[in-house]
């Protein structure tokens, strides 16, 4: 069965990949920003139902057609820290944003919307993606159990981890936002953290030489 270091670190990386700005993080804090949390928590829902699609998949092996065409899964992980990379230099450019600084109001939608449209960003969020199929696949060891129910555990635990920072998020939000719009100083502090995160993951995709475990 698992060991607890491939728990600690899914952890580790999916609390930095949830800390790091994304389309999940910016859509939830909008929406919780413009049209209150409950909003917030109900798009929460609907990208909650996200993860539990990928992590269907991952369970259902997905990483074997990587292992069968391994070019298929070098060019996600490169793709993957190209997408990476550019979310660093978006967080980190002169002028960059903040996900905590929404420039635009949104119009207010239903809760039926709000949930699909939260299923949506987090279906076509290709961090989630690259999470998935290229970074969890490097803490399964065929070894240690079937490598379906490895992938089944440990993305578990990025969807607590993932779930449990984005509802405090969804709830702190305004007061957030209203925090960081007086300090200047603070938004360049969380833009940098957030920048450097997200580059360091990047690196690492690209020096990575492990290949996904199947059956």
């Amino acid at each position: 069965m698992i060991d607890s270091v491939a728990v600690l670190g899914v952890a580790a990386i999916a609390l930095g990949m949830v800390l790091t700005p994304g389309p999940n993080m910016l859509y939830l804090v909008s929406r919780s920003i413009t049209q209150g949390r409950a909003a917030g928590l109900v798009s929460l829902a609907g990208v909650a139902l996200g993860f539990l699609c990928y992590l269907a998949a991952a369970a259902l092996g997905i990483s074997a057609v990587f292992s069968a065409v391994p070019q298929a899964y070098t060019a996600l992980k490169l793709a993957g820290a190209c997408y990476l990379g550019w979310l660093a230099w978006q967080a980190l450019r002169p002028g960059g944003s903040a996900p905590f600084a929404p420039s635009r109001v949104l119009p207010r939608d239903s809760s039926a919307r709000l949930f699909l449209m939260g299923l949506t960003t987090n279906l076509l969020n290709p961090k989630i993606a690259v999470m998935y199929l290229a970074l969890i696949p490097q803490f399964v060891h065929p070894g240690a159990g079937p490598v379906w129910l490895q992938s089944l555990l440990l993305g578990s635990v990025q969807i607590v981890v993932a779930l449990t920072v984005n509802t405090l998020i969804v709830c702190v939000a305004g007061t957030v936002a209203t925090f960081l719009s007086g300090r200047p100083a603070w938004l360049r502090a969380q833009k940098f953290v957030m920048g450097s995160v997200l580059g360091g993951l990047a690196v690492h995709l690209v020096l990575d030489r492990t290949r996904p475990a199947v059956v």
